[in-house]
């Protein structure tokens, strides 16, 4: 859970103190509809992940309430990959307050341009159970060699820089790599995009299977913008190695607008030693545990829904949206511990 501070002190807001009653039963409500979707965390057996955009996080003036749902949601996992943090980063540190001084994160700086759209990406980690490496980085692609004595010819970098880090949780090290490929509206499979996953695969086979590395073993998180689940974003990084434990499972969809849109994925790259089991995944519909469609009137004044041509639309479409997200948080669950298998190599060994 998260760690809150008592309503009426001076840790909570005017606007959290005005609504505590409402926002205290609305945690309630969340509390037990995470209960249902997520399994609950362990010390060391076993891995929570996920990944999230939270949409504008930084830039859109959320309701401070909603920084504590989504602090309680982010509070389920053990290490969560977010995308969409921007420059100010006041709201994403109120977040990590309240999840308590044993949670730490690791953010990349902003990309600048109009297509980083000064965004950041940020690792949030809970401190007890995972331990940092030492190891962070923006991921920028190597140099190509140029033809008949060319100088090197330097690539088009991704649009948003990946961020890399390196964890270490009981028996298991690994390097996880955030991404937030190119989005490329109005076009289900944009070149620009496919150019990115192949630019991305080729340098993550490369790293990890030819160069001296941190760890061998890789989990690829992010928004990766696809439209359809047979992308050829997914050939192309299968095709280099990255496999996605998820496919198959009939999930519903990350994106939370209109469209049906996958955009959201875990995938993987682990080394012959990491005798990783996964247990299983899934999607968080938000908008069933908290801003449900039976909560309109709690919002009527706070946002001045009256004043809208069409309050419920706008409160569907709009409101809760840019309040949580566009996007459900993607998670799976890993079994990590593996000492027989460790064991029995040395024996082996002789």
């Amino acid at each position: 859970m998260a760690f809150y501070y008592d309503f009426s002190k001076h840790k909570a807001s005017t606007q959290i103190r005005n609504n505590k009653a409402r926002v205290a039963d609305n945690l309630i409500g969340l509390r037990a509809f995470l209960d249902g979707q997520v399994p609950p965390k362990t010390m060391f057996e076993r891995l929570l992940i996920a990944t999230w955009n939270v949409k504008w996080l930084g830039k859109y003036h959320r309701l401070d309430e909603s920084l504590w749902y989504i602090a309680e949601i982010l509070s389920r996992f053990d290490l969560i990959a977010v995308q969409e943090v921007r420059a100010d980063l006041a709201d994403f540190k109120e977040i990590v307050r309240l999840l308590g001084p044993w949670w730490k994160f690791v953010t990349s700086d902003v990309t600048e341009g109009d297509q980083g759209n000064e965004e950041r990406l940020a690792f949030l980690y809970d401190s007890r159970k995972l331990e940092f490496g030492g190891l962070a980085g923006e991921l920028v692609l190597p140099p190509v060699p140029g033809e008949d004595g060319e100088p090197d010819a330097h690539p088009r970098q991704l649009a948003r820089t990946p961020l890399m880090a390196g964890f270490r949780c009981s028996w298991f090290d690994f390097i996880a790599a955030s991404v937030h490929l190119y989005w490329g509206p109005g076009d289900r499979e944009n070149p620009t995009r496919v150019a990115e996953a192949e630019a991305l695969g080729a340098f993550l086979a490369d790293r990890f299977d030819n160069r001296p590395t941190w760890s061998r073993n890789l989990i690829l998180l992010g928004d990766f913008n696809v439209f359809d689940r047979d992308s050829q974003v997914y050939k192309v990084l299968k095709r280099h190695g990255v496999l996605f434990p998820h496919e198959g499972l009939g999930l519903p969809d990350t994106g939370a607008g209109q469209e049906d849109r996958f955009y959201d994925h875990i995938g993987y790259r682990f080394s012959g030693d990491a005798d990783i089991q996964w247990q299983g995944a899934g999607v968080i519909e938000l908008f069933d545990g908290i801003y449900r469609d039976d909560q309109i009137q709690d919002y009527q004044d706070v946002r001045n829904l009256s004043d809208r041509p069409d309050p419920e639309k706008y409160y569907r479409v709009t409101l809760r949206r840019n309040e949580m997200s566009d996007h459900f948080p993607l998670w799976t669950e890993l079994r990590i511990e593996f000492p027989d298998r460790y064991l029995e190599n040395i024996a082996n060994a002789g």
